[in-house]
């Protein structure tokens, strides 16, 4: 499974490399969430988008939605802590991240979810990952994504203002403290002409 992607003027590098954490900028949300962002920490996004979207073994699914069965719109894989990731450098990401969030989050980044948003039709509704202990202790969900920017948004579970960031071309973004808990995120669809995006979803243990 391939699609086109316009690739990143800024990103000239042909073998991924992750570059440093140190400047890695955290928004407080309130009521002990928070969200960090680090622009273009992956060098040589577009060639892991390239990897990613050619050899994973993406699979469609269908899920019920009220009385009928549907479509989800985006593909899947998902690498479980016994399963070696479809890449070193995400494995060295995992382990980076296990490292420089090792005090606040007092354990490793142990799976790795994958979605390919093949093109602005495919999205992600609202939602907070709270299946196993996010749905009551803190914790963290980091994303790496490679390919084309998509929004990620978030906002105050019960409503209010929600934040946009445009992620994409190595971007590194982190929900952390009880960002799961009292905040919810989507990948809304958009009408506007936009390329392939993989997002990675680093996660610890039973946090899904």
């Amino acid at each position: 499974m391939t699609a086109w992607l316009q690739g990143s003027l800024l990103d000239q590098f042909d073998e991924p490399s992750l570059g440093s954490l140190d400047d890695i900028r955290r928004t407080h949300l309130g009521d002990g969430a928070w969200v960090d962002l680090r622009p273009a920490w992956l060098a040589g996004a577009d060639t892991l988008f390239d990897r990613l979207a050619r050899d994973v073994p993406w699979q469609a699914e269908r899920r019920p939605m009220y009385d009928r069965v549907v479509d989800v719109p985006r593909l899947l894989r998902f690498y479980d802590e016994h399963t070696p990731l479809p890449d070193p450098v995400l494995t060295e990401a995992r382990d980076t991240l296990s490292r420089y969030y090792a005090t606040e989050l007092g354990e490793p980044f142990t799976t790795a979810g994958l979605c390919y948003y093949r093109d602005g039709r495919d999205s992600v509704a609202w939602h907070g990952d709270t299946f196993g202990r996010g749905a009551t202790h803190d914790t963290m969900v980091a994303i790496l994504s490679v390919g084309a920017p998509r929004t990620l948004a978030l906002r105050p579970r019960g409503g209010g203002p929600s934040l946009r960031f445009p992620v994409g071309h190595g971007d590194l973004l982190v929900m952390g403290g009880s960002c799961q808990r009292t905040w919810e995120h989507a990948v809304p669809k958009t009408r506007r002409a936009t390329g392939p995006r993989i997002s990675v979803q680093f996660r610890p243990r039973n946090v899904r």
